[in-house]
């Protein structure tokens, strides 16, 4: 296990993914793999699982539960748009959360070896989770481009939005991935969480569609500032809520640092209670 000390902090960890770079690229690559170990199409479904998906939410809001929004300033794209728009991060963030609470205890031999960088099991699950994300956006991007004939020029501020949600979910995932290690209840209670988080960010409905007494709730969970964020740069087109932003920028390095301080402090515990 590699010896940081808390006054090298982030840089520390820093030079850790950069030292083990090839072993966190090669963990990445088996837990895709391992995945879709034993099945005909093998990894071709970490492809044809999200455009599947994406295509069941399109046809399904298109037809079957379709909004009657015309486009205008305040609506400038259709309804499965708007839907994809903010879900699909949000189900990356969602999956990173339900596999991070599983890091260290599917990882027993690993954690008890005495040379193995513990920082990287909950890594490589956000990754191989993000490709999920990567794929569902370039649906959305041909599905706007072919519908709508452009694209806004938003959609370039996505390598920042993707950046900022890595940190995001790495120190989400550190804290999930230490705490489960000791109570190993955290999974069921997270998945609990994520089912009751969905309807309280704002992915099915605008804010404004909603009573005033309840919209105050949408400012209180910190999920929904990446939502908006992300509705900003693939669906408006423009900086929507502007506010939302610098909120979701600072929230995720403060996650991402707190996260690391949360798992350097109970790593050293991990070979015992497992």
């Amino acid at each position: 296990m590699s010896n940081y000390t808390q006054s090298s902090g982030l840089l520390s960890l820093i030079q850790l993914y950069r030292q083990h770079r090839q072993l966190t690229w090669e963990m990445i690559k088996r837990d895709i793999t391992e995945r879709y170990a034993g099945q005909v199409f093998g990894t071709l479904w970490a492809i044809g699982h999200p455009l599947f998906l994406m295509s069941i939410y399109v046809v399904v809001f298109t037809y079957i539960f379709a909004m009657r929004t015309s486009n205008s300033a305040d609506f400038p794209l259709g309804y499965p748009a708007y839907i994809l728009s903010g879900l699909i991060p949000w189900m990356t963030f969602q999956e990173s959360m339900n596999r991070g609470t599983l890091a260290v205890l599917t990882n027993a031999d690993l954690v008890k070896s005495v040379v193995f960088p513990l920082e990287i099991l909950p890594v490589k699950g956000i990754f191989s989770a993000f490709l999920t994300q990567i794929v569902a956006t370039l649906f959305l991007v041909f599905y706007i481009l072919i519908n709508y004939f452009y694209l806004p020029w938003t959609y370039s501020l996505l390598p920042l939005l993707f950046f900022f949600q890595l940190l995001a979910m790495t120190g989400v995932c550190y804290v999930l991935a230490s705490v489960g290690a000791y109570f190993r209840d955290l999974k069921d209670i997270v998945q609990v969480f994520s089912v009751a988080c969905f309807y309280v960010i704002p992915i099915l409905y605008l804010p404004s569609w909603l009573p005033k007494w309840f919209q105050p709730i949408f400012l209180l969970n910190p999920f929904s500032y990446m939502v908006w964020c992300y509705q900003d740069a693939c669906f408006f087109g423009r900086f929507e809520h502007p506010w939302a932003w610098p909120i979701f920028f600072i929230f995720s390095l403060l996650t991402f640092y707190l996260g690391y301080r949360v798992f350097y402090k109970l790593k050293t515990m991990f070979g015992n209670v497992l």
